[in-house]
């Protein structure tokens, strides 16, 4: 007899000698990997822009650099205040300071003031209306990267505690005396490499709590609980120095973000092949004595499923390299190539140890066939009882299911539209800072920005106009501009005197949403008062460009990867209306997944908004995952009509075989997401909340009840054109 070739693999990979040769080349991959490549996370993270070099905010930013030197490059801001306001005393130790800067420059410093040659007196004109602060900046190469940075404010710190005979940086905001804080990027900078540096730690360990907890509580075997964190473990010490190589090489940019969250999916996602392998070969053994045969066809019933569920997220996750926004493209890599070769570990490590271990895995419940429960009963002198109905609780939903379709896709699509609906409610902001402590360092520096100066002095809109050797002066025309408060007067470039620069602070926080529209409507403002070439630069006209970057990445990402993943079904069920009406499920899945995620972010925890970058993120992981878990039972209700049942009967079968095993493995996803939650960065807890309940609506009510019910309704079209339909009708 002709085997399955999915069979004929199980065999190699579970075999006497095959099972024998993957540990051993999973073990010396790991070793050698180890021993001469760099982990991903001592490589140094890109700190370059996140825009592209076309846009008008990074085109002003070059700009700034070539003809105001002074004020380009990438600023530190110190911070300085004193409850009772600073004196003469404090302004000559800062002056020192910066005598001591000049003196012994710092790694990658381009630019700094002339503050060390000023009188006392005239930088006494540069603090804010009460008195009570002085902002004072350094400005660094473009190039420089955070742990340069980091030094340098270490330097900093040094030199400051040298001239002061004590450290302001280290004092609480209501201790008395002058104190001081970092802000602005570079300080961002170094805070949040230090935040995401950390999370990776924590991450790992709650998540490994996590999952054997809930493994433990679905199997009760310690053995078996600890099989899919060696795997998963395995995989990601042989994926981080192969991504540290590519990082170290240039052929990606490593992101700390990134490789924090790629922490998190792979051993969701990895756990969840292990438990879908898992629980074949357990049902296998309850009807295989040979635990050979049985991991075999254990592998070839799921292996194709893994492998297509796996493959879909690859090439979902693939799609963000795509984007035109930085952080979006630096999540491309990490993402597929983590879970491709996860899912090769799952296919191939995974039975090598199953069979190693054989029954001995599921200790204290080992699985036995009928025979060998009966002569276990007779040698321990007891009555041999019969084993219960398996999947007794799933078969019910699914009976429920196939007997009232109408009632559970009018009941469940009511509720879900009705969270999708929601989330035509939510708010965004562009600003990383947002999503940081209110208590690290950079964050209170901008508060204490925020609360001495005016709104706009936080980050002025720099307007530059190539004059063309003509006589331009607009000043007048921007102060009358409703949301302008202040203009400075216009400075002419270095190297280009046709190169004249206006600084404008606005009425209203520079960060806020409402600050990027006033500049939008600067441009058209600007526009009709001049007909010379212009560019409007700063932080607020980059997150004005940031969310034109990020709307143009979504309506090409998000199409695209729904077109990919639509092929990618057809191919797999050759079944069209089954194909769309599973992207169609999952795409409402995941509107109500941020309906529902704003929900509790907003009024739960008391967030004014979400950060921008949440939807592209978690439209990526709640598409591609959640078709994992259709792609999982739609292959087991396909292989229920090949053996010839009814097509209701398929369904319910299907529904019961894979309803345990995918509600444990969207428990599992889901929890994994939620650690995230657990972080000190509003980024991630937002991303995690998000993402943790698309699985948990994909879980338990789109798998379970609407896609059953919906291949219910339609009967034996859900095949077409495919011959099943045409099987027991």
């Amino acid at each position: 007899m002709k085997h399955n070739p999915l069979q004929r693999f199980g065999e190699i990979v579970g075999g006497k000698k095959g099972r024998w040769a993957l540990l051993g080349i999973w073990l010396a991959l790991l070793i050698a990997l180890t021993m001469t490549l760099p982990q991903v996370n001592s490589v140094e993270n890109f700190a370059g822009d996140e825009l592209p070099t076309d846009m008008m905010s990074i085109e002003a930013k070059q700009i700034m650099k070539e003809q105001f030197a002074s004020d380009a490059g990438v600023p530190l801001l110190m911070v300085w205040y004193e409850e009772t306001g600073l004196e003469l005393a404090d302004i000559a130790n800062i002056q020192a300071l910066y005598a001591k800067l000049e003196a012994g420059p710092l790694e990658g410093q381009e630019a700094l003031p002339p503050f060390a040659k000023l009188p006392p007196e005239a930088m006494l004109g540069a603090l804010s209306e009460n008195g009570r602060s002085l902002v004072t900046p350094v400005f660094f190469a473009t190039d420089t990267n955070s742990k340069s940075f980091k030094k340098s404010l270490e330097q900093i710190t040094a030199y400051t505690t040298e001239v002061m005979n004590e450290n302001p940086y280290d004092k609480g905001l209501d201790e008395g005396g002058l104190l001081a804080r970092f802000s602005g990027p570079v300080a961002i900078s170094v805070d949040a490499a230090s935040l995401f540096g950390s999370a990776d730690i924590q991450l790992m360990i709650a998540t490994v709590i996590l999952i054997l907890a809930i493994l433990l509580a679905i199997y009760r075997s310690p053995i078996l609980a600890f099989i899919p964190i060696i795997v998963v473990s395995i995989a990601f010490l042989v994926i981080s120095p192969l991504l540290g190589y590519m990082a170290e090489n240039g052929w990606i940019h490593k992101d700390a973000q990134a490789i924090s969250i790629m922490i998190v999916l792979l051993f969701g996602a990895g756990t969840d092949y292990c438990l879908f392998l898992i629980t074949k070969y357990r049902d296998k053994l309850l009807m295989e004595s040979n635990k050979f045969i049985a991991i075999a066809e254990a592998v070839r019933d799921s292996a194709g499923a893994i492998f297509m569920s796996g493959f879909t997220v690859v090439i979902g996750l693939a799609t963000l390299a795509l984007a035109d926004y930085g952080a979006f493209q630096r999540f491309a890599v990490p993402f597929s190539f983590g879970v491709l070769l996860t899912m090769i570990a799952v296919l191939t490590l995974l039975p090598a140890l199953l069979s190693v271990l054989g029954r001995k895995a599921f200790w204290p419940f080992v699985p036995r066939t009928v025979e060998e429960e009966q002569l276990l009963a007779q040698k321990k002198g007891k009555e041999y009882k019969p084993r219960q109905e398996s999947h007794a609780k799933m078969r019910k939903i699914g009976l429920f299911v196939t007997r009232k379709p109408w009632l559970v896709v009018i009941t469940a699509g009511i509720f879900l539209l009705a969270l999708a609906f929601t989330s035509t409610k939510i708010q965004y902001n562009y600003d990383l800072l947002s999503s940081f402590p209110e208590d690290i360092q950079s964050r209170e520096g901008f508060a204490l920005i925020e609360d001495n100066f005016s709104a706009g002095e936080l980050a002025p809109v720099q307007i530059i106009i190539d004059t063309q050797g003509k006589s331009v002066d607009i000043g007048e025309q921007l102060r009358n501009l409703p949301y302008v408060a202040t203009v400075q007067e216009p400075r002419v470039g270095s190297e280009n005197t046709n190169i004249i620069l206006y600084e404008v602070d606005l009425n209203k926080d520079p960060y806020s949403n409402e600050a990027m529209e006033d500049v939008e409507q600067m441009k058209q403002e600007v526009a009709t008062i001049i007909d010379n070439k212009f560019w409007i630069g700063g932080e607020t006209s980059e997150q004005l460009d940031t969310k034109k970057v990020q709307k143009d990445d979504e309506k090409l990402i998000q199409p695209v990867m729904i077109a990919i993943i639509l092929a990618v079904l057809l191919l797999y069920l050759r079944a069209v209306i089954t194909a769309i009406q599973l992207m169609l499920t999952v795409l409402v899945s995941f509107f109500a997944a941020l309906g529902l995620g704003w929900l509790i972010i907003h009024y739960g925890l008391g967030h004014e908004a979400i950060a921008s970058a949440i939807p592209l993120y978690s439209f990526v992981f709640i598409i591609a995952l959640g078709n994992d878990y259709n792609i999982f039972m739609i292959s087991d209700i396909w292989k229920n009509r090949h053996q010839g049942m009814d097509y209701k009967q398929a369904i319910t079968e299907g529904v019961a075989s894979t309803g345990a095993v995918i509600t444990s493995a969207g428990l599992i996803l889901a929890g994994t997401f939620a650690v995230l939650a657990s972080l000190p960065i509003q980024l991630l807890v937002q991303f995690g909340i998000v993402t943790a309940v698309g699985v948990l609506l994909d879980t338990f009510i789109v798998r379970p009840l609407l896609v059953p019910a919906l291949i219910t309704l339609f009967g034996k079209w859900s095949y077409w054109p495919s011959r099943l339909g045409k099987k027991h009708n």
